[in-house]
């Protein structure tokens, strides 16, 4: 008999309303493995574009998918009260949704965030005596206390802990995107047996056809002859992108390497204010998702960087990265926490994070290498991409902690 599945985050997204989110592409993959999978999530999502939906509860069949939309109050920013509240407005609906139009699951997966609907996974476990599997996508409170600079006494936070060490005593199985996430559950509730990495994958069809490029948008923006270090993503605070521009600034009389920065984010203006007198950087225009692999291909080395802070010492499983190796072009991460995938994949460098003097080397010595060399070291990230972090693999690691 074939086992019923219910996948339940706040933020599942198919690519129809926007982006696509890891949970639909491993819902596929295990419904082609013999599971039934249902998603259960909300209509509301600061990244995405959801209609309006009539009803509370809605069904729809999306890639062979079923799915259950909790109408959910929506919000605008991810750091606003807004989203707090929508998380709680999720879960009391979740705790009033008619379970017995639905199949009973086998296996209940709550994905955070929100962290709050392990509270409801808990429930639903005892009542329909299944097995449940807590997935940590982003490590909370953790990640507001060290990045949003919340104090470790905040109300909410405690509230926050309290859940997690919940979730994490109460679930059979704790999967992590991060590699080292044991050290954490360890440290919350002295074991961490139950704890496996599962990391972020990529679906290799997303990458066949990229957009291609507004017309003159290379010859406008980027200069010829140079070997150009290029960054791709937001532009906040939280990206540290100090330290790039801190090293346009210092290789300001070398004609050869250039800076090349495509986004927008917070920080955008005053990184433009602070190298307007500069030659050697560009700040390119904002693009679309799917033009991103067609606009990274036109870099030398692509750079990406984090805080110097202690929630990276349970790792990384970085979606950034995964479109830079399939760009096949060599990486560098300022980034001091746990290694995984460019070491693997032998297709970058990790250097300190905020470490100027170790960022300008690293493109020194790239720099120096010719473009076979640099083609062959990128190339190595994509193969190894290939081979390990397709969905279809996950999928497989995944259901051998179903039973």
């Amino acid at each position: 008999m074939r086992k019923n599945i219910w996948y339940i985050s706040k933020y599942a997204c198919p690519l129809k309303y926007g982006f696509a989110s890891r949970h639909f592409y491993l819902a596929k993959e295990f419904i082609k493995l013999g599971y039934n999978t249902m998603v259960i999530s909300s209509d509301s999502n600061h990244l995405a574009n959801f209609p309006k939906f009539k009803n509370t509860y809605t069904k729809e069949i999306i890639d062979n998918v079923e799915t259950v939309w909790i109408r959910t109050r929506r919000y605008h920013g991810s750091s606003s009260i807004g989203r707090i509240m929508s998380w709680f407005d999720f879960e009391l609906k979740l705790l009033r949704l008619n379970n017995k139009s639905l199949p009973s699951p086998d296996i209940i997966i709550v994905s955070s965030l929100s962290l709050l609907t392990i509270l409801n996974g808990i429930r639903l476990k005892h009542k329909y005596d299944c097995r449940l599997i807590f997935e940590i996508r982003d490590i909370w409170p953790l990640t507001i206390i060290q990045v949003g600079g919340y104090s470790r006494w905040n109300p909410f936070v405690l509230l926050l802990s309290w859940i997690e060490r919940r979730g994490y005593k109460k679930a059979d199985t704790i999967i992590g995107t991060m590699p080292n996430l044991g050290v954490h559950i360890q440290e919350v509730i002295g074991s961490n047996e139950k704890c496996f990495c599962i990391p972020q994958g990529f679906e290799p069809s997303l990458y066949e056809n990229p957009l291609p490029l507004p017309d003159n948008y290379i010859e406008q923006y980027l200069p010829h002859g140079k070997f150009i270090v290029g960054y791709a993503g937001s532009i906040g605070m939280s990206n540290a992108l100090e330290t790039l521009v801190d090293c346009a600034l210092e290789l300001k009389d070398n004609e050869f390497i250039h800076f090349a920065l495509v986004g927008d984010g917070d920080q955008l203006e005053a990184f433009k204010q602070k190298t307007s007198q500069l030659k050697n950087i560009t700040f390119l225009p904002r693009i679309n998702k799917q033009q991103v692999l067609t606009v990274l291909v036109h870099f030398d080395v692509l750079y990406d960087s984090v805080k110097n802070i202690s929630l990276y010492d349970y790792g990384l499983s970085r979606n950034k990265w995964i479109d830079y190796m399939f760009a096949s072009r060599p990486i560098i991460a300022s980034y001091s926490g746990y290694q995984s995938m460019l070491n693997e994949a032998e297709c970058g460098t990790f250097i300190p994070a905020e470490d100027l003097l170790s960022l300008k080397e690293a493109i020194m010595s790239y720099g120096s290498l010719s473009k076979d060399q640099l083609n062959k070291i990128g190339e190595r990230g994509k193969q190894w991409l290939m081979r390990n972090r397709t969905f279809h693999k996950l999928a497989l690691d995944y259901i051998k902690h179903f039973d």
